[in-house]
This record gives C-alpha cells, structure tokens and sequence, in this order.
C-alpha cells in the first residue's frame, strides 16, 4: 500500500475529530468535503462566519452536508474558551476583555477545541503563515510534557528498498528550526524516532548526522552533535540513537561496518537527524529532486497533541494527506 493511502487507512480506522480552521478558504472547503466523504476523520470542523463558509462553497460548488460549521463568534464555548485561554495568558499581562476578543482568531479557537479534547487534530497554513499557525499551538496547544521545543518532519519515500525501512526514511528537522542547540537537536532526534512508529510503523533506528563519523574530524559543529546524543541517550534510554555519522555510514551496512563498527544505528538508520536547518531543507530536496522521492510533509512534532502547517501554496490534496497524518497522530 502506498504511504498516503496507508495513512488515510489509518485515519479511517481511528474516527478521530478533525478542526479546520481556516474555514473560509475555498481550497480548505473542497478538502473538508474530501475528508467527509472518505471517511477520514469521525468528525471534521470549519470555523469562520457560517454566511462566508456557505458563500465560498457554493463559490466551489462543494457541499456542505456532513460537516459542521462553527462561528466562533456565535458559539455556546465563547466564555469557556476565553476563561481558558485568560488563565494560559494572564502571566503575560493579558487581561479578560483580551482574552475574550483575541480567542475568536479561528487559528487560537481550533488550537482551544483540541487543547479542551473538543477535537483531536488542528491543520491550517493554506492562508496562514507557518509563524502564526506555530504560534497558536505553542501558547495555547503546547508542548508534550518533557519537551520544551517543537519541531518538525519530512516522511521520505524513496525505491532504494536496501535503505531504511523498505526505501522509507525520517528526515528531521527540515522546517522548523534554523539553527538547534545541542538539546533542541536531542529533542528533535526523540520527537521523530517516536515519528517513525507513527509513520512508518517501524522500529526507530535513529542517526545524528554530521560530517564526521566517530571523532573523525574535530570542530564545534561536531562537539555539539556528540552532545546531542549524550542528551538524548539520557533522556530516552529506550531509543536506539547513535552519533556522530556521516550519511553514508548511517545507512549503509558495508560503510558503517567499516566507519563506525560496533554502532547500533550505522549502515541500519531509517530516521535521520541533521544537524541545522540549511543541511535538512537542503537533504529532503535533494532526495526529492534528484532520487525522485516522494517528500510528505513538513509535519509538526513536539506538541502535546496533533496539529500541522500546511504551505501557503498547497493542493486540496495536500491538505488531505496532511489531515490524514496529523489525525494518525492522534492514536
């Protein structure tokens, strides 16, 4: 089965419930109704003025029926929204009546609905910016416990069936973070091991990458990759997570015997962890490009429940797959 049809399988079999929030957004809609038909979700939401919801379909021609709408603005949780929302803020000098005007944003009203288990998985982005999509989950969503930072994914589906698990591969931290420290890499490298299982149904085997492998060159970018696992391997003693590799030492077993022997992750990664944005955004596209992998994502992680950015210039497609990832998060 193919990656996007195995996640919506999932999804399928989970019911889970699903908010959009950018619910006047026609490409939004069309997606909702794909969600709806295929039975995607046990419930999906759009939020925003029902009158402009019911415009921009029928804009579309899409129907409305077995979806629900909600006007944040007319809605029985208003007060409750705003109260929760005072009591996340108020350490920050916000005030009630602020509380009560800034949590109609859909964008804060979708991440309240999934912060209060009215929903289990928020995905916006389609006209939304990745920082303020961020910023709604972190103030109000927040980060799992244990976990100060969120990040992000590219699942990697590549026909080099000899690498990874069956060709497929984790790549981290592709989108989110430009530059990580040595514990902001250590809880990347945690939050995507515990991404394999979701996405690829496989055990993580999991490599800091670097230019050096096993002290074979000496500089500061390495120091802090060595770091990152001491960290890491404090933290989550139950993963299998080992550093500092080079790629091919990482995914080939003849170069990582040689390279690295006696490593748990070398020649055997199905989870690679880069060592700065520029590297990552620059991996996943090269993959992309020039193996012709298929790149899904980037997928939020981190966060103590499920939501996803999508891109600005996304597909209907698009946001179906993603919802379909995110709510398999929600298992």
């Amino acid at each position: 089965m193919i990656f996007s049809e195995k996640m919506k399988a999932k999804a399928k079999r989970l019911e889970k419930r699903l908010v959009l929030p950018e619910g006047t957004e026609e490409r939004t809609i069309q997606a909702a109704r794909m969600i709806t038909d295929q039975k995607l979700a046990g419930e999906t939401v759009l939020l925003g003025p029902t009158d402009r919801i019911k415009a921009a379909a029928q804009q579309s021609s899409t129907a409305l029926e077995g979806i629900t709408l909600i006007d944040p603005s007319d809605s029985s949780s208003r007060d409750a929204f705003a109260k929760e929302y005072y009591e996340l803020r108020k350490h920050k000098g916000m005030t009630m009546a602020q509380a009560a005007e800034q949590i109609l944003d859909p964008l804060k009203w979708g991440a309240m609905m999934v912060r209060l288990g009215e929903s289990d998985a928020m995905v916006a982005g389609a006209e939304n910016s990745t920082g303020t999509v961020l910023v709604a989950a972190f103030t109000i969503i927040k980060t799992r416990p244990g976990t100060k930072y969120a990040s992000s994914c590219f699942v990697m589906i590549t026909d080099k069936h000899e690498y990874g698990t069956e060709g497929q591969f984790i790549f981290a931290d592709c989108a989110t973070i430009p530059d990580p420290t040595a514990e902001q890499l250590a809880e990347i490298a945690i939050a995507s091991s515990d991404s394999c299982r979701v996405y690829l149904e496989a055990e993580p085997v999991t490599a800091l990458l670097s230019f050096s492998t096993k002290g074979s060159a000496s500089h500061p970018n390495v120091d802090k990759v060595t770091e990152a696992l001491k960290i890491a391997q404090q933290k989550r003693s139950d993963l299998t997570i080992d550093g500092e590799l080079q790629l091919d030492a990482a995914i080939v077993e003849t170069v990582g015997a040689k390279k690295a022997p006696g490593s748990p992750a070398a020649g055997k990664a199905n989870v690679l962890i880069f060592p700065d944005l520029q590297s990552g955004n620059i991996g996943y596209k090269l993959v992309q490009r020039l193996a012709g992998a298929e790149a899904y994502g980037p997928v939020l992680q981190g966060f103590a429940k499920p939501v996803s950015d999508l891109s600005r210039g996304c597909s209907i497609e698009d946001i179906v797959i993603t919802s379909a990832m995110t709510l398999a998060q929600a298992e």
